[in-house]
């Protein structure tokens, strides 16, 4: 049985019409048009216990609305959640005693105490006992170290340290599942592989299951191997990044160096997109041939010293399918009233 199962999920919302000028004005006043819109339609996956996995879409496609249900924050419009066994929304004290959250845009800490008393307070509210406390708490303030704000209060910490924070926060109790929404939102380079590492580790030694909505691609490039692409609130993708690079990747460079500046280095099955000297950068695409087909007709040919092959960056790739509708498009959800 898998860790989290999601059946036909589906989140409708309904939104006051508001009518412009001064009769939309006295309208207004006297009738409640509503529209329906569908958050979330027909969504369907399942995760396995130790998965990382990366939920993709832009703004307004329905990640957080997905990950608020899957925490009991929400309540569906229809369909199935089940979180190890449990439905979140009607089992609530039991299922956050078992999971760990952190939106990028949220602060789960009390304001004005220091760090190390808003962990203390969780101790108590999830009845962590003192071993687990303890190993945990040693184990994040070494990992992300926090000793160096551990005693200031929350207000005055940078955007990079109250992240740090909130994650170990969400780690304490050792939860099964981790929701992620955004956490590396707004941090430098610095803050941002401090905390990829952290999940990784953590994700590697606890088999802690993961699921990560971000903007940041580089954040799934460097952690997730499945991801989940969803837009206007359908799913439209599941399955493996690399999958995701090989059927919607575009095209693939070689770059070699060569022995010799020869002044014929064309091959088939690629194209010279740029020539500095000995240096030849190749394109090709992935139907037409392989890069070790490549290197075999051009080592065939001429001398080489070096060569190195450039996967389309995964930011690129998922624009492409956005902006030129690769997958299937979603239907468009109906308008309802009252």
């Amino acid at each position: 049985m898998p860790l989290i199962s999601v059946v036909q999920l589906c989140k409708e919302f309904k939104v006051l019409r508001h009518h412009r000028g001064a009769l939309g004005a006295v309208r207004n006043l006297f009738t409640h048009d509503y529209r329906v819109v569908k958050a979330v339609e027909d969504v369907t996956f399942s995760i396995e216990r130790g998965e990382l996995v990366g939920y993709l879409g832009p703004n307004g496609a329905g990640k957080s609305t997905t990950l608020k249900m899957l925490t009991g924050i929400l309540v569906p419009t229809s369909g199935e959640i089940l979180v190890s066994g449990r439905v979140p929304w009607r089992e609530r004290k039991a299922h956050v005693a078992r999971i760990g959250a952190v939106f990028g845009q949220r602060n789960t800490l009390w304001w004005d105490l220091p760090v190390i008393e808003s962990f203390d307070l969780l101790r108590h509210i999830y009845r962590i006992p003192a071993e687990t406390y303890r190993r945990n708490f040693d184990r994040f303030r070494e990992m992300l170290a926090l000793d160096d704000f551990i005693n200031t209060p929350v207000r005055s910490l940078s955007l990079g340290q109250l992240m740090r924070a909130n994650l170990a926060a969400a780690l304490l109790h050792d939860p099964d599942v981790l929701f992620l929404d955004e956490p590396t939102i707004g941090l430098d380079v610095v803050a941002k592989e401090r905390i990829r590492q952290f999940i990784r580790q953590m994700n590697r030694e606890r088999g802690m299951t993961v699921i990560l909505t971000t903007h940041d691609l580089s954040d799934v490039e460097k952690l997730c191997e499945r991801v989940m692409m969803i837009d206007q609130g359908r799913l439209l993708f599941d399955g493996q990044l690399e999958e995701l690079r090989r059927r919607f990747g575009g095209e693939r460079e070689l770059v070699v160096d060569f022995a010799e500046d020869y002044p014929d280095v064309s091959v088939e099955g690629a194209r010279v997109i740029e020539r500095d000297g000995p240096r030849v950068t190749y394109r090709f695409t992935r139907d037409g041939s392989t890069a070790s087909d490549l290197i075999g007709r051009l080592s065939a040919r001429y001398r080489l010293l070096d060569l190195s092959v450039r996967e389309p960056e995964i930011e690129a790739t998922v624009r492409r399918i956005y902006e030129e509708r690769l997958l299937e498009k979603p239907k468009v959800a109906e308008a309802g009233s009252k």
